[in-house]
């Protein structure tokens, strides 16, 4: 969804003190509020297609089977980088400097971390991933098959007129029912039961909404690129600090009357023609033209309501965030912005990645999961 409403005039933005950077991440106290560590993956992205080809068949019959659009749910464990002054076990690296040789030996799903995962010792081993604006579970296919190759479990759900789920986003009325599916999923927990919760693009905002509701079930929420709100913030609002400087998202939406040109827009859709450069700039063609024919258009009112989050529930959910460097719909100053505004626990980057990361550098963005779901408790 990126930048919505770019073409909205926007407000006036008081600078704020950027956020302190550390250069040594793992030399971070993690119980420190206001500090957070950043991770840059730098290993050049590969993955053998034929075998990503049979595991999103896999799974994209899963998908469709499903009569709610919600994918038995499961979460990741983290991968730990090995220590610098110790070789064994570290993951196969391609020299930055070059492309990948023919020759070279490409990873399989179980080459992707670290051996000495035992998802037993994880406070938890489930995922539930939360798509962006228009976007569906679809677009995790690549995510699902890896984690689940792992051994975890996985949950991408369908939001209410998302994906194949079967409802007019032009008639949603608000972010609670939006996010209906995915709170009802949480809801349905078992006691005791927690999840790791992925939100990409609009998808921070839903589970924000969701950790606001049901902080005691969430034992981390990971940001992709993601509207990461404060306490009074819409996504329109955050999104506005960056009218007038893209031109792209400005000429790629459009929006949707349905009640009329005299009523506010009910939804937003995309032009087609310019999803590539807007949203899977450095993703693979067969993804752009799977998005092409699944993307739905965004429902307006989510958009425009303002976050009521608490220190109390919402901030006692340990947060941590993904950027996507090569982003043209939430670009990196935006992305920085939000972090600056309200630190999570430590920060990680995709080296390379587009709005989309999923598409563009599943084997990075998965290893970050993995990564995440390990780090113990504070």
């Amino acid at each position: 969804m990126g930048n919505l409403c770019a073409c909205l005039s926007p407000k006036p933005v008081n600078k704020k003190r950027p956020a302190k950077r550390f250069a040594n991440p793992q030399a971070v106290s993690s119980s420190s509020s206001n500090r957070w560590a950043r991770i840059r993956s730098s290993r050049k992205e590969n993955f053998d297609d034929a075998l990503i080809q049979e595991q999103a068949i896999a799974a994209a019959t899963i998908i469709l089977q499903q009569h709610n659009g919600s994918l038995p749910s499961d979460r990741c464990a983290s991968l730990r980088y090995p220590n610098s002054g110790s070789k064994k076990n570290q993951l196969p690296r391609s020299s930055s400097s070059r492309t990948r040789s023919l020759t070279d030996p490409l990873l399989q799903p179980h080459q992707l971390v670290n051996q000495d995962i035992k998802l037993d010792d994880l406070e938890t081993n489930r995922f539930v991933l939360v798509h962006g604006g228009g976007f569906g579970a679809w677009c995790w296919y690549k995510t699902i098959a890896l984690l689940e190759e792992g051994g975890f479990r996985v949950s991408a759900i369908d939001l209410t007129g998302s994906g194949i789920h079967a409802y007019d986003p032009n008639s949603i009325t608000g972010l609670s029912q939006y996010v209906k599916p995915l709170t009802d999923l949480l809801e349905n927990l078992a006691d005791g039961e927690k999840v790791i919760l992925v939100g990409h693009d609009f998808g921070g905002a839903c589970i924000s909404y969701a950790m606001e509701s049901f902080p005691f079930k969430i034992s981390k929420a990971v940001f992709i690129g993601a509207a990461m709100l404060t306490n009074g913030q819409s996504a329109l609002d955050m999104f506005s600090k960056q009218a007038g400087t893209n031109d792209l998202m400005r000429r790629a939406q459009m929006f949707l009357y349905t009640n009329g040109n005299e009523h506010p827009p009910t939804s937003i859709d995309l032009d087609k023609s310019l999803l590539r450069d807007l949203l899977f700039n450095q993703s693979p063609a067969k993804d752009v033209a799977l998005a092409s024919v699944s993307m739905r258009p965004v429902p307006f009112a989510p958009v425009l309501e303002k976050l009521s989050v608490t220190d109390m529930k919402y901030g006692s959910v340990r947060r941590f965030y993904i950027e996507t460097p090569e982003d043209n719909a939430i670009p990196i100053t935006l992305q920085e912005s939000m972090i600056n505004s309200s630190p999570p626990e430590q920060v990680f980057r995709v080296k390379g990645a587009d709005h989309s990361p999923f598409f563009s550098k599943p084997q990075a963005l998965h290893k970050l999961l993995v990564e995440i779901s390990k780090i113990s408790s504070i």
